[in-house]
């Protein structure tokens, strides 16, 4: 089964928007302050997450995402199309468990590189109004503003399950040894 390869995708710049909501300039300008951090990640941590003591990492030969570009392009179809991990291994050749060890350190990586390009999402009402340029109290009136129009739920319509009747099997407190 064909692997899915920025090398690939790169021939359609429609297809890099579409499964990565980045154009194929923006997808560019991100990919080395994210491979620099991916380098600097992997320094000091191994990919199961443990600190790296003995060797360190170089890419090998049979890597699932030898270039920076499948790397990065790996985690944002991730973050884009939310698939299962194991239909997302499918996608990129790998099984699930190295799938999911993938997606954790490459979320770190790809946070850690938007920090770095000043495009991480603020943290704080502080920090927006900063990226803003805003006085704080306009931001923090506009945000409590956008709750209260937040109205809670009404009550669930459903028929609320009688938990005294003995056809409640679930609700009985002695069980069958």
């Amino acid at each position: 089964m064909a692997r899915l390869r920025y090398a690939d995708l790169a021939r359609k710049p429609l297809d890099v928007l579409d499964m990565t909501s980045l154009t194929r300039d923006e997808f560019q300008t991100l990919v080395p302050p994210f491979e620099a951090a991916f380098q600097t990640r992997m320094t000091q941590w191994r990919l199961d997450g443990k600190p790296r003591t003995a060797r360190r990492f170089t890419t090998s030969t049979n890597c699932p995402l030898p270039t920076p570009e499948d790397r990065l392009l790996f985690i944002l179809v991730y973050l884009k199309t939310n698939p299962l991990q194991v239909a997302h291994g499918v996608m990129f050749g790998l099984p699930q468990g190295k799938t999911n060890q993938w997606i954790h350190v490459l979320m770190l990586v790809l946070r850690t590189a938007l920090r770095q390009l000043g495009d991480a999402p603020s943290r704080s009402l502080a920090d927006l109004a900063q990226r803003l340029a805003l006085p704080v109290e306009t931001v923090t009136e506009a945000a409590a503003l956008l709750f209260s129009m937040m109205g809670q739920n009404d009550a669930s319509r459903a028929a609320k399950m009688q938990m005294n009747r003995k056809a409640a099997i679930a609700a009985r407190k002695s069980a069958v040894r």
